[in-house]
């Protein structure tokens, strides 16, 4: 019996079917079956009828001709193919890959440029392909270079010759970028939760220390008293703009440049409008040069993922200050600390402390990025190839930051006694009774002189504010009456704030309940 490669245009739809619940792979399958001098060999009973197929096997270890080497008379070296390949890390886009080539392949057979049964045996290798992917059976070649060699080589291993119409019209230049925004399109929505839950968490944080005053902070020094809950959902809103970031560039990335081929389109008569529909893009992209240069996208994402990082890195950075004895204010619980391998005594934070580090590492994703773009002239450029790692690495350790981050506030305890004991000190109260002498008609900045001399004698006194006799304070300003005791102390100057997004508690429980409903939290 001699060898042959299979034929899938000789045979139906339910004939590869058949082929592929036998589990017979090629060079791309870690569990093959046994080999007999390099083939395998089947015998199915198909529709009824006895055939005898024999798949022939490419060994792993042979270098085979390249996709594109048809004008080369020599292969490239192991140390150029080695630095070449992209495979070692852009296999992650496989399932981008298969998914735009099934919209590819409908819409050439739509076209009439392959026929439905090449198509049926293209859909259906490339389904074996992915389960194969999924199993864990894939083997990922590096000869192959890239993800979409891999798939593609596997597929005309499969199936043989219709596979080779599968890159009808279309270049890996519009295929790696139509892979890459379908990518980051997924991973926006994934990043997208993640911020949700960390909302929740946050809300939630904020429902359970009603009424809880805190130490406001500017210039790392007292300022004013806030209520717990407000400096929480600062975070929250924080946040919804990071969201907001994240939506606006998913909507300026999700266009379709499949079919731009390498850069000036194709003289053959394809739809591009059909694909764009079937990948769920707005549209195609109107300027195939565009299509295939452009990165914007990924720095727009890049960009957005460093804002996040930073407002992560920023509560990360005040809980290492708050869970430390010199503030004392919260303490993690056991399930999110570490301990000190020569100290027994140690428990740190240490999550939200490489919250605070990993940021640096998204940030310096983002200027890879932008160092790599900036010298290149239109269209495609190899030096893309380099996109990838920044992009991917930026998207897991924003993602790792954000879970770690839910989980931490989900695990600390703001300590009351703590705070209260530590509230009176700094004069957190000043600027309300500013607002006090300015509610008797004296004019903002004598106010502020008023109450500045007013503080200079409390240092002098080793007191507050509210320590302060009438009569001390009428030494100061005669407008002083005893209705000024009314805003003096953090409870009282609390009361006070009445303007719209304040710290007052009125407004404080309108925002709660906007961000309640909003995140549809119980």
């Amino acid at each position: 019996m001699q060898g042959t490669l299979i034929n899938s245009s000789l045979l139906l739809p339910q004939q590869i079917s058949l082929i592929s619940k036998s589990r017979f792979h090629l060079g791309f399958c870690k569990n093959t079956q046994k080999k007999k001098s390099g083939i395998f060999s089947i015998n199915e009973t198909m529709s009824g009828s006895s055939s005898s197929v024999i798949l022939a096997e490419k060994k792993q270890n042979e270098k085979e001709v390249k996709l594109w080497g048809g004008r080369f008379e020599e292969s490239v070296t192991d140390t150029v193919e080695k630095f070449s390949e992209s495979i070692s890390y852009d296999k992650a886009l496989y399932k981008q890959d298969i998914k735009q080539s099934k919209a590819h392949a409908t819409m050439l057979a739509k076209q009439g440029l392959m026929t439905a049964s090449d198509r049926d045996a293209i859909l259906l290798g490339l389904d074996e392909i992915e389960k194969c992917i999924e199993g864990g059976e894939f083997v990922w070649r590096t000869d192959r270079e890239d993800v979409h060699m891999n798939i593609e080589a596997a597929l005309t291993d499969l199936i043989g010759e219709p596979a080779k119409k599968l890159h009808t019209a279309r270049s890996r230049n519009d295929q790696v970028v139509t892979d890459l925004r379908l990518w980051c399109r997924d991973a926006i929505d994934k990043i997208l939760l993640c911020i949700k839950r960390l909302q929740v968490a946050l809300v939630n944080l904020a429902k359970v220390n009603e009424g809880l005053i805190v130490p406001g902070y500017t210039h790392l020094q007292r300022a004013q008293p806030v209520l717990l809950q407000h400096l929480l959902l600062s975070y929250v809103e924080q946040l919804e703009r990071d969201a907001g970031r994240l939506a606006d560039c998913r909507s300026r990335l999700n266009f379709c440049p499949l079919g731009a081929c390498a850069l000036a389109g194709t003289g053959l008569l394809i739809d591009r409008f059909m694909t764009s529909d079937a990948l769920g893009f707005t549209a195609p992209m109107r300027n195939s040069i565009d299509a295939v240069s452009d990165r914007d996208f990924v720095l727009e994402f890049l960009s957005t993922n460093s804002i996040v990082a930073i407002h992560l890195s920023r509560l990360g950075e005040e809980w290492v200050l708050w869970a430390s004895e010199e503030f004392g204010f919260l303490t993690p619980s056991d399930a999110v600390s570490t301990g000190s391998s020569i100290m027994p005594q140690k428990k740190n934070p240490d999550p939200m402390e490489l919250v605070r580090g990993k940021s640096a590492r998204v940030v310096g994703d983002l200027v890879t990025l932008l160092v790599l773009c900036k010298g290149l002239p239109q269209a495609y450029n190899r030096d893309l190839q380099e996109d990838k790692e920044p992009l991917f690495d930026s998207v897991k350790t924003i993602i790792g930051m954000l879970e770690v981050s839910t989980e931490f506030a989900q695990n600390i305890t703001f300590n009351r006694e703590r705070i209260q004991r530590a509230l009176p000190a700094g004069h957190l109260d000043a600027t309300t009774v500013a607002d006090y002498l300015v509610n008797k008609n004296i004019p903002f900045r004598t106010s502020h002189d008023i109450v500045g001399r007013s503080v200079a004698l409390c240092v002098s006194k080793k007191c507050e504010l509210q320590d302060l006799s009438l009569d001390e304070l009428k030494s100061l300003s005669p407008i002083f009456e005893q209705d000024v005791y009314e805003y003096l102390g953090v409870e009282n100057s609390v009361k006070k704030f009445r303007s719209y997004g304040s710290t007052g508690s009125e407004c404080v429980r309108d925002q709660l309940g906007y961000w309640s409903n909003k995140l549809e939290i119980d």
